[in-house]
């Protein structure tokens, strides 16, 4: 399926009816949710004493909590159901849920719509793995990512479009309470409707046991995945973007009300705003990564989570207007567009953060545990989301102001990022080369889908300069290991990104033979494991700009492991100040321009018994061509 032609998935029965059902039912969780935040924040009175920062973080804390306790057991009911009858049963539940929910509309019973709040977090529960499950038995694989895409897009825009439609429909009065009791009820009577319309999904396991015990079914799923250190890691980092988003979000009614003087439509305004930088995030996200999973940009978003977010603060104590204000007013007033850009930024890099990362979890974790894995991940996002509805309530009783637990979500931020970034160097070595291949360089790519997605392989390549490692790693859609000789693998900065992945150095027998064959063994080992290797069998970096004959040392890895050697030839490194040309580095510099560009050419797989030194030196000079 080619990049462009994956909505027309929307058009064919296998998905369309699908994600209407997962894109409705966000969208309606989102609506009744925001409209009771709203309400009870500038109408508190006509309905509960209790205080209304108390209750805007204790409902969306009740939303999530079904996710920690029955996150587990729903994916093994995911599993033992077809996945068109148990979608029918959600959409029969939610009906239910929204009618009792109109019930304390209608009468200004608050408890009632508390206790609809938990219904549509075990609603939102239960359905939640059937979407992953769901397209693997109806998408091909190449369809895979550009369906997950379009999924996790409608569920982040149903979520967005219920806040902003709640928010608008709360702020009417006693028609709007009774439009939201009216409207929920019909979407939910939409989302059984599209759920009929879902083809038949038979269950993988019809025959499992459920376990009774949903505590120790959770600490199991939690534990499987804490096997893959990287995905675990990333699914942390996964779930505490949403402890991020989750204690930001909330503060939105009152900071709308209290600091910006507001009336319901600034509260619309400002998730109008951050939804805007979200989804632009997300698709600044596919353009800056090359359409591949790039965790380059997880730093690049944790960057301007923090700064964007200490930023809000200032902004906030910056913005001086008393009077009640609308959204058009609250534009006029001095400091307003800062405090938006803010916003808008902050959703920006939240779409550069959790991008990437969801990605990393799906193309890294074991496929045949992807719902183990994913089950675990939605454990993760429930506890931290629980946890940042109870550290919004301490903050509040320690006399935190709004802007302050902005301030203080921000610098946490960075101490948790750094702390990730500690634990898995590769985001901050991603980070570095994405840099260096974005600034200085423009990098173009030829064939590079021939670089294969999984099992083992030896890449081969020109030798230009020494930044030649980064930019086939920045172009890579899976890590590599790279044979490089042992004092470049010294070098400094350089040497740090080198030895964050995994490079192996190696040196001519007459300087250290020892190290020579230990290159060999860790290759061999390389291979044996799987990943992808890749050397320069020149052996050193070109004085000329030409190519040197390639040394037997490829020969000697495919003699020991029988994998197939993939040519490649990098063009237009020749020259850059990374380079050993002998001209004036400041004139060749300045008659290169900035951002030059350069290119990454890959060929066709050659089997492991037609490898030969020349051979392969044939084909990387054709690819190369005369651009150097």
């Amino acid at each position: 399926m080619s990049h462009n032609s994956q909505f027309s998935l929307l058009t064919q029965r296998r998905f369309g009816p699908f994600f209407w059902t997962q894109f409705l039912g966000a969208f309606n969780d989102n609506l009744f949710k925001t409209a009771l935040m709203v309400v009870l924040t500038y109408d508190a009175l006509s309905w509960t004493t209790l205080p209304p920062s108390l209750l805007n973080n204790l409902i969306p804390g009740l939303f999530i909590l079904p996710y920690v306790v029955l996150s587990a057991t729903a994916g093994q009911v995911a599993d033992k159901v077809e996945k068109g009858r148990l979608a029918r049963f959600v959409k029969l539940l939610e009906i239910g849920i929204m009618a009792v929910a109109a019930a304390g509309w209608l009468t200004h019973t608050l408890w009632l719509l508390i206790a609809a709040v938990a219904g549509m977090g075990i609603h939102s529960t239960l359905f939640g793995p059937v979407k992953y499950a769901y397209l693997p038995q109806h998408l091909r694989a190449d369809e895979l990512v550009g369906g997950n895409g379009v999924i996790e897009m409608g569920t982040f825009v149903g979520i967005l479009l219920g806040e902003v439609m709640g928010a608008v429909l709360a702020g009417h009065g006693t028609l709007g309470v009774e439009l939201v009791a009216g409207g929920t009820l019909l979407v939910a009577l939409l989302g059984l409707a599209t759920s009929w319309r879902i083809p038949p999904s038979p269950a993988p396991a019809p025959d499992l046991k459920i376990s009774k015990n949903f505590v120790g079914e959770s600490f199991r799923n939690l534990s499987f995945s804490r096997k893959n250190r990287t995905v675990f890691l990333s699914m942390l980092g996964n779930s505490w973007f949403w402890f991020y988003g989750a204690l930001v979000l909330s503060q939105f009614p009152l900071f709308a009300k209290d600091y910006l003087h507001g009336d319901h439509s600034v509260f619309v305004l400002l998730l109008t705003i951050f939804s805007l930088g979200i989804g632009s995030g997300s698709l600044l996200c596919e353009k800056l990564s090359g359409r591949k999973v790039e965790i380059g940009l997880v730093p690049f978003g944790a960057i301007g989570l923090s700064l964007f977010g200490i930023d809000l603060y200032f902004a906030s104590l910056g913005y001086t207007n008393t009077a009640g204000v609308d959204a058009m007013g609250l534009l006029a007033q001095h400091g307003s567009v800062r405090i938006l850009a803010d916003l808008l930024l902050l959703g920006v890099f939240g779409g550069l953060f959790i991008v990437p990362l969801f990605a990393l979890i799906q193309t890294r974790c074991d496929p045949q545990h992807m719902s183990r894995t994913i089950a675990g991940l939605n454990i993760l996002n429930a506890l931290f989301m629980v946890a940042a509805a109870g550290v919004a309530v301490f903050l509040f009783k320690q006399g935190f102001s709004i802007p302050e637990m902005f301030l203080t979500t921000a610098l946490l931020n960075a101490v948790v990022a750094i702390y990730i970034f500690s634990l898995v160097p590769e985001f901050l070595m991603r980070f570095l080369a994405w840099l260096l291949i974005h600034t200085i360089h423009r990098v173009s790519t030829v064939d590079v889908e021939r670089i294969p997605a999984e099992g083992a392989a030896v890449l081969v390549c020109n030798h230009v300069s020494y930044v030649d490692a980064i930019v086939i790693m920045a172009a890579s859609p899976r890590p590599i290991r790279f044979v490089m000789d042992h004092q470049i693998f010294k070098t400094p900065l350089l040497g740090f990104i080198f030895r964050t992945a995994k490079a192996i150095p190696i040196a001519p027998a007459k300087d250290d033979p020892w190290l020579m064959e230990k290159a060999f063994v860790d290759i061999a080992h390389a291979l044996h494991d799987g990943e992808l290797v890749c050397i320069f069998p020149e052996g050193r970096l070109t004085r000329t700009g030409e190519m040197s004959e390639f040394r037997g040392g490829i020969a000697k890895i495919v003699e020991r492991s029988k994998v197939p050697v993939i040519p490649m030839a990098l063009r237009g490194l020749w020259g850059s100040v990374f380079s050993r040309d002998p001209a004036n580095v400041f004139e060749r510099t300045f008659a290169r321009g900035w951002r030059s560009r350069l290119a990454l050419a890959v060929g066709r797989p050659v089997p492991p018994q037609d490898v030969t030194p020349e051979r392969l030196y044939e084909q990387v000079l054709a690819l190369r061509g005369e651009w150097k």
